[in-house]
């Protein structure tokens, strides 16, 4: 069994992306991992190269910035990454470049990789998805975040990244996986509020054009995190490859998670229907779970 891991990264230094802690946390499980390298403004290529292990391909590529709807742009460039895969690979790893995962997982996934190599029904594994919030102490629990996400995937030509590379279609159908017992820890929404801001203002730009930025974003220093509906307690444990940066953590974040600000009654009992029982009503998925 041969695995692949890929992933893109563009001005990873600038906005405090953990993307070599990302990369890390992959390589043990990949037999390659295929990064793509965008035209950075920051050191980023260079650091990528630090990581100085046999496993590393480096792609360098060129975004198109003209590309300012829906985050398409994000999908080419992953598209990009898949395609310099090894043809005899046979599973393939994807992680975004805020994403982590965790030493503890190893043994499932490769378990479910090796156990599902031959079944062709399963096109991917699809993963517990947790969306860390302000500091790495809490998580995003309401129902406008995805708690499940396809990480890896058959590798087949036929299999693309979807809208802004949140995911995965087949055909343009969905993928048939496995939902297995393993966790991608996202860290998108945990930085300094600067970095944030930053952030913000340059993946809005993917979205929208120069009209609606100046309508509708608001120029300021730092992100406000307080607008967010609702939080719980992370009561686990980090990756290992994430302990020196948490411990570097520079700005206070405080929540009360028994207030769920925002949230009206439907909602506080849609997300009531999703903890308790799983019942995701209207949300659009790209995978449908095989037995």
């Amino acid at each position: 069994m041969k695995v692949s891991g890929f992933t893109i990264i563009r001005n990873g230094v600038k906005f405090d992306y953990p993307f070599i802690e990302s990369i890390r946390s992959v390589l043990p499980l990949c037999d390659e991992m295929i990064v793509a390298v965008g035209n950075s403004e920051d050191d980023t290529l260079e650091m990528v190269r630090s990581i100085n292990s046999p496993k590393i391909r480096i792609i360098q590529t060129v975004w198109d910035d003209n590309l300012r709807k829906g985050g398409h742009v994000l999908a080419v460039e992953t598209d990009k990454a898949k395609a310099a895969i090894s043809e005899d690979t046979d599973w393939c790893i994807y992680i975004q470049a805020d994403e982590v995962l965790n030493e503890q997982n190893y043994p499932a996934i490769l378990e479910s990789m090796k156990k599902n190599l031959d079944n062709k029904r399963v096109d991917g594994l699809l993963f517990d998805h947790l969306n860390f919030y302000g500091s790495y102490d809490f998580i995003a629990d309401s129902r406008k975040w995805q708690y499940k996400q396809i990480r890896v995937i058959r590798n087949n030509p036929q299999i693309a990244s979807f809208r802004d590379a949140i995911s995965f279609m087949k055909n343009g159908k969905r993928l048939r996986v496995k939902k297995i017992n393993a966790a991608v820890y996202h860290y998108g929404w945990v930085r300094h509020p600067r970095f944030m801001q930053e952030k913000m203002e340059t993946f809005n730009k993917m979205w929208h054009d120069d009209e609606w930025m100046a309508e509708n974003f608001k120029k300021v220093d730092e992100f406000d995190y307080s607008g967010i509906d609702s939080l719980s307690h992370f009561t686990g444990t980090h990756p290992e490859v994430m302990k020196g940066r948490i411990a570097k953590m520079n700005w206070a974040f405080s929540f009360d998670p028994t207030k769920g600000i925002n949230l009206s009654p439907r909602l506080r009992f849609l997300n009531w229907l999703e903890k308790k029982y799983g019942i995701e009503i209207g949300k659009f998925k790209t995978y449908r779970i095989v037995k």
